[in-house]
């Protein structure tokens, strides 16, 4: 019986543990020329555990082909065996279209509701350290300035509306350099986020019990999976 009071507690105190340790998430963005990437690293207990990972940028080929939903139509009573098939692109009829609409409206009053528990939990998040720099340039002296102007007032955007959502330890460094005399784009980004694992659980099972529970009916037909012959 000692054994198993003794255990219990034990658990109890791990739990405890567990929930109010502090997690910092350390993202290293880069980009410039054909180097890019992106570093994540998980810190908890002072670095005692620790996760790392790199994520390459892929490139996509800009002459790769394209999906094409078109079908061709089949020869008429009138059409003679050589002639040139039209293609004629499916239409959606006037009630799948309501439907869709509906669909539409369901999920995005879904995803509204969402929104609230999201800021929650961003509340709970704090930003340890912010570092954004960029260096621009197309060339050209007076499109550069137009442009760099332009990244200011985003990167401004946008710091704002961290600051809105989460909390910042410290005040951002951002840096905007422009390049008059080439074409160059360079972009680094470092930051730190910290929240509790404990907040992180509780938010995770607010949203799935949120998502479950309250599932926007939607009138169209799932995609159902074609198995081949």
């Amino acid at each position: 019986m000692k054994w198993l009071l003794l255990l219990s507690l034990l658990a109890l105190a791990l739990i405890v543990v567990i929930t109010v340790t502090k997690v910092k998430i350390l993202i290293y963005f880069y980009h410039g020329k054909d180097n890019d990437f992106i570093n994540m690293e998980v810190r908890a207990w002072g670095g005692l555990i620790r996760y790392k990972k790199e994520i390459p940028m892929i490139a996509v080929d800009d002459d790769s082909p394209s999906l094409v939903f078109e079908e061709e139509a089949g020869l008429g009573p009138d059409e003679e065996p050589g002639e040139t098939q039209e293609t004629q692109e499916k239409q959606l009829e006037q009630d799948e279209v309501l439907k869709g609409f509906h669909d539409l409206k369901a999920l995005l009053e879904h995803i509204v509701g969402m929104h609230v528990l999201v800021r929650q939990f961003l509340r709970k998040v704090t930003i340890k350290k912010l570092e954004w720099h960029t260096v621009i340039g197309i060339g050209d002296a007076a499109s550069t300035a137009v442009l760099s102007g332009t990244v200011w007032a985003m990167k401004g955007g946008i710091i704002g509306l961290l600051s809105r959502y989460m909390r910042l330890a410290e005040l951002p460094v951002v840096t905007v350099t422009p390049n008059f005399q080439q074409f160059m784009s360079q972009i680094q980004l470092k930051c730190i986020f910290q929240i509790r694992i404990g907040n992180a659980i509780w938010a995770g099972i607010k949203l799935i019990k949120y998502w479950r529970g309250g599932r926007p009916s939607f009138k169209t037909k799932p995609l159902s999976v074609l198995s081949s012959d």
